[in-house]
């Protein structure tokens, strides 16, 4: 079972390019799977309906949520997909069942007024304030998620035209629109960041910690969300993903489609970006007495 699983991991690295954080975790969730089979005395090739549903029956009993179930059960499901197209087994036990329908809760954002409060945190006049705020204005300007902010590099940047050069999930490539608040703030990092003496600098990394001069990582940003919303007064459970559903938030409220802000996110399915389509109160009670006919009457 190791042995097929391997393979199975293989194949979503070197022809689906799935990430390394997505690779470990499918490999942990089938592990998992793997483990309850064996408790059973069943194994991959011979497990039926009745243990896919045994399993799930076991992680509903461990209060896990459905949408945590339904990410186990999609990774067993590509696993089985791929085991039946390869020959493993002769008929794929999950077919005929259904995938549980997940939670559908509003991602969490910041208004205007708190996303300024936000960017004007941080002190600009030190180096780390200059960085810190680049980092803030870059994660909302161009809606990024924290791995495809660490993982800039410099020639990823063309500042004169506005444009990032962003690999996101899957190892998928966009080019993402970045706004005058955002470049300026790059641009004068980047002068900072060029004038000091690092250690240890890595050549090519945008975005660099204090002390060696190595690349940031997601955690370290992480870190660098929460001092700011701390020091901003606003709620410290948000996260630097937070300033991405803002993004798209404050798009669609502007008056962007929602193909367009599929396309900035780089989200692969449409069903994905329509979870931004909530409005605020404010935006919506005004959508309504511009279009309905009677609204003003």
């Amino acid at each position: 079972m190791c042995e097929l699983l391997d393979r199975f991991l293989h194949y979503l690295s070197s022809e689906r390019n799935y990430s390394e954080n997505t690779l470990k975790a499918y490999s942990t969730d089938l592990g998992e799977f793997v483990d309850f089979l064996e408790a059973r005395e069943s194994e991959i090739t011979r497990a039926g309906t009745r243990d896919v549903r045994g399993y799930l029956a076991k992680l509903r009993a461990k209060g896990l949520g459905r949408s945590t179930v339904a990410r186990r059960l999609a990774a067993i499901r590509s696993f089985y997909k791929y085991l039946h197209r390869t020959g493993e087994i002769s008929k794929n036990p999950l077919v005929a069942l259904r995938t549980p329908r997940r939670e559908q809760k509003l991602p969490r954002f910041l208004t205007v007024d708190d996303v300024t409060r936000l960017m004007d945190a941080p002190d600009a006049t030190g180096w780390p304030g200059v960085r810190d705020k680049a980092i803030l204005e870059t994660l909302y300007g161009a809606g990024l998620r924290v791995s495809e902010l660490v993982g800039l590099n410099d020639e990823d940047l063309d500042l004169q035209q506005d444009l990032l050069h962003v690999r996101g999930k899957g190892k998928k490539e966009r080019l993402a629109p970045v706004g005058g608040c955002a470049v300026r703030a790059l641009k004068k990092y980047l002068a900072a960041r060029d004038r000091r003496n690092f250690p240890d600098r890595d050549p090519d990394a945008v975005f660099l910690n204090s002390r060696q001069g190595g690349r940031l990582t997601a955690r370290s940003v992480r870190r660098i969300m929460q001092k700011y919303l701390n020091e901003a007064g606003l709620d410290g459970k948000l996260s630097p993903h937070s300033l991405r559903h803002s993004f798209a938030t404050h798009m669609l409220n502007n008056g962007a489609d929602l193909r367009t802000v599929q396309e900035l996110l780089g989200h692969e399915n449409l069903s994905t970006t329509q979870i931004y389509t909530h409005m605020l109160p404010d935006n919506l009670k005004g959508v309504y007495d511009r279009a309905h006919p009677r609204a003003r009457a």
